[in-house]
């Protein structure tokens, strides 16, 4: 079970269960990533539907190596995500949602 309290999302890939969160190393990895200045933007983007594919795998890369995943984006781009797409960029969106929201939002 994931623990909203510390930011973590669930993510199913290749039948497997994986426990998602962005760490500071995550987040740095995100903006080295997607070359932003800031995340500002990438939530922006999110909150108004305009995210890329490219947004949504880099998030799911960062939360899962911030869950100690040690797989690439090779391996990532491959997987077969429990739901599909849409699935994981609910789950990206969800994860960036968590990762910056304060103790009283995390438990909705």
């Amino acid at each position: 079970m994931a623990n909203r309290w510390r930011g973590e999302v669930v993510l199913v890939m290749d039948g497997e269960r994986h426990v998602m969160k962005l760490t500071l190393g995550a987040l740095a990895e995100l903006e080295e990533a997607l070359e932003a200045d800031t995340l500002v933007a990438l939530v922006e983007r999110f909150e108004a539907g305009r995210f890329s594919t490219r947004d949504v795998l880099a998030l799911l890369l960062a939360g899962l190596r911030g869950g100690g995943w040690t797989g690439d984006a090779r391996h990532l781009a491959a997987a077969e995500i429990a739901g599909g797409p849409m699935a994981g960029a609910r789950a990206a969106a969800e994860l960036l949602a968590r990762a910056f929201a304060l103790p009283e939002e995390a438990q909705g």
